[in-house]
């Protein structure tokens, strides 16, 4: 490629490396290991060629080589443990308040179905609805089609009433978060107190379990309700982040997020998975930067709030962006 007429077209050019993929499929069944692991030896291998190394000269050049290899596999490997362990966090959508809207005339749109596939689209990671006991906006319809139809994740937020419970082990959502409940609350307004009902939530917690459902507790980040939802059972507990959002000064807001800052790290020691939620927006959401232990963010009211000036799909792309940068 630099002979012929245009021989200074590229002056940096290094070469081509060339790899078949039936060779390295064939070589990596061989070896018993996958053909991206092989894939990605021979990448390595013809990289290593293009900046002067040649096995074929000599063994101590081979040696040579090969230690180079393995030491970049290595690097490589772990890298791979590093972002293992900061994953960048994921943006879960709750599309309860389109269904809101629905209800209010008690006719069939919007529907919180189609909402939820825009956001899936948008770059969602999960669904969320809340099925309440009075049904005032999401009906076992919509659980019912968006079991169908979601495709990242199914979270349904749910009393732990049996009614519901039975509803839920019969639909079977990919995740199940228990929160408390109140019918003249116009939102939840704070998290479970897991320590006075942790026989019956561990209960509740072994049936969803032998319906194949991961659990997530709603709790505030009180240590003691940490701890109890660890020994109730739960995989997850969702950070309450409420009384952070509804902060009237600054100074209040950092002491909020410091404990919910504690609270994750606790969780996350006991070996739970760390979520977070409640009244969180597109300003408030920032301070949440480096706050490694949160894997989930669950927003719902803000995104639909903007969508009516700018769009879902637009509302979501935004909120999915902030979420990503707090990496």
């Amino acid at each position: 490629m630099q002979e012929g007429l245009f021989p200074k077209i590229n002056p940096h050019l290094w070469g081509d490396v060339v790899i078949s993929t039936e060779t390295a499929g064939r070589e990596a069944r061989e070896a018993g290991i996958t053909p991206s692991e092989r894939f990605q030896f021979l990448l390595i291998h013809g990289l290593l060629h293009l900046i002067g190394y040649d096995h074929e000269v000599s063994r101590s050049e081979a040696r040579r080589m090969e230690s180079k290899t393995r030491e970049i596999m290595a690097r490589i490997i772990a890298d791979k443990k590093e972002e293992s362990r900061m994953q960048i966090p994921r943006l879960a959508v709750n599309v309860d308040h389109v269904a809101t809207v629905r209800q209010a005339r008690m006719i069939n749109e919007p529907d919180p179905v189609i909402a939820a596939g825009i956001a899936e689209l948008a770059g969602a990671e999960g669904i969320i609805v809340h099925l309440r006991e009075d049904r005032r906006h999401i009906q076992d319809r919509d659980l019912l089609v968006l079991k169908e139809t979601v495709k990242s994740k199914l979270n349904l937020e749910m009393a732990a009433a049996e009614e519901i419970i039975r509803m839920a082990l019969k639909v079977r959502p990919h995740l199940v978060t228990l929160v408390p409940e109140k019918r003249q609350e116009l939102t939840t307004e704070g998290g479970l107190d897991v320590r006075r009902q942790q026989q019956a939530l561990k209960e509740t917690i072994k049936r969803l379990h032998k319906g194949g459902m991961a659990v997530s507790l709603f709790v505030d980040a009180d240590p003691e309700q940490i701890r109890a939802a660890k020994e109730a059972g739960a995989d997850i507990i969702e950070l309450h982040t409420g009384h952070y959002a509804e902060a009237k000064n600054e100074k209040k807001a950092w002491q909020l997020l410091e404990r919910i800052k504690t609270g994750a790290q606790l969780g996350s020691q006991l070996g739970l998975k760390i979520s977070a939620g409640h009244g969180l927006n597109y300003l408030n959401i920032k301070r949440f930067q480096g706050l490694e232990e949160i894997e989930e963010y669950s927003i719902g009211h803000s995104i639909i709030a903007r969508a009516l000036y700018v769009g879902l799909d637009q509302a979501v792309r935004e909120m999915v962006a902030l979420v990503e940068q707090l990496y």
